[in-house]
């Protein structure tokens, strides 16, 4: 009688499977030390995370039906804030967030409030550019949110 020999196909699939193992190893190294995506924002996290927040202040503010008008004189940014009578909105406290190119960390100005529902801040002179700024307006808890372009 003949004997029928059964390959052992077990060292081949190991093999197989380790050489699989070591070429996704490469690959995941390659791919961690690439630069991958650049964050334009530093503060994109804490954003996603107020995010709910914000809506919440946004309806907010659309209930009590403020407008706002902005302005941009020279670096004086100017803004007319009213409510829905037409009415000017005093003692809020206003503030804007600045996202500078080229710089490592985003700026904070506070608004000074001019008259009554006028606000404005006074930028460097140096600052120059398309610049990305937040607008954050506040009175009596309700906030009133906007990202402005500026351009200088």
């Amino acid at each position: 009688m003949t004997e029928i020999k059964k390959k052992n196909r077990s060292p081949q699939i190991i093999t197989v499977l380790v050489l699989g193992f070591i070429v996704f190893l490469a690959w995941s190294a390659y791919q961690a030390g690439g630069l991958g995506s650049k964050v334009t924002d530093a503060d994109y996290y804490s954003k996603g995370l107020k995010y709910n927040s914000t809506m919440v202040e946004k309806r907010a503010a659309e209930v009590l039906g403020w407008n706002l008008e902005t302005e941009l004189e020279g670096h004086t940014v100017k803004f007319h804030l009213v409510d829905q009578q037409g009415g000017n909105i005093d003692r809020a406290i206003g503030t804007l967030y600045l996202a500078i190119p080229g710089m490592d960390k985003n700026y904070h100005l506070p608004l000074q409030e001019v008259t009554s529902g006028y606000y404005q801040v006074t930028l460097d002179d140096s600052t120059k550019g398309a610049i990305q700024a937040r607008l954050e307006l506040e009175r009596d808890g309700a906030r009133l949110n906007r990202h402005l372009l500026l351009n200088l």
